[in-house]
């Protein structure tokens, strides 16, 4: 009788140690965008400092100090028809969305923005310019959040690849360098990556990649 009891009370420690482990688990996966939520009294706040980068950099006269190529990858039908980003190193694959500077916000809510104005993986005349949050929003699950944002855009090393699939052609990309600002400091780029650095600083996180001819 006494043993029956003895497990009983270990079945329900252990069924309670389980339940709550996995609710802080679900906790911690949410804790970004709950204290992003709370300290910002929103999220548009982080978003509109993205777009004021966005804005300072539109106001830039960009010039190239070397003619770029004309190399374009071979079109594959079989690719997606819709424009996407995949960063293997981070996980990262998700649909680059297209919206006016005006309306930036319905398009970050969905993760990844390009900034208008500027280049296109096919059009290389002035550098294609992609953000995304890093921290998100609260309806964003932790599993989207490091799929469709970049989240975990500071890992992203030298050397590193981008592939872009943009009008089913597939571009690929080699990361060469980074700043922190609040301002793109390397216009030369090919491709620039940015989002906040952290979750209530205006400072954000650039990362430059070159076009690769393959």
């Amino acid at each position: 009788m006494k043993l029956r009891f003895q497990n009983k009370n270990f079945s329900f420690y252990l069924a309670l140690t389980t339940a709550l482990i996995g609710f802080g688990f679900i906790l911690f996966s949410y804790l970004p965008s709950i204290w992003y939520f709370l300290s910002t009294n929103g999220q548009n706040f982080v978003s509109s400092y993205l777009v004021e980068t966005a804005s300072k950099v539109n106001n830039k006269e960009v010039i190239y100090l070397d003619q770029k190529p004309d190399y374009q990858p071979v079109f594959n039908s079989h690719l997606p028809t819709q424009n996407r980003i995949l960063i293997p190193s981070l996980s990262v694959d998700t649909q680059i969305h297209e919206a006016s500077i005006e309306n930036y916000e319905e398009a970050l809510r969905k993760g990844v923005w390009r900034v208008g104005n500027f280049g296109t993986p096919q059009k290389r005349d002035k550098p294609t310019i992609l953000v995304a949050h890093r921290f998100g929003y609260l309806a964003w699950s932790n599993s989207y959040r490091r799929t469709n944002s970049f989240y975990n855009l500071p890992k992203l090393k030298a050397g590193n690849i981008i592939e872009i699939i943009w009008r089913q052609h597939k571009y690929t990309y080699a990361v060469y360098g980074e700043s922190e600002g609040e301002t793109v400091n390397d216009l030369q780029a090919d491709l620039i990556l940015y989002t906040c650095l952290d979750l209530t600083g205006k400072t954000r996180l650039f990362k430059y990649a070159r076009l690769l001819e393959i």
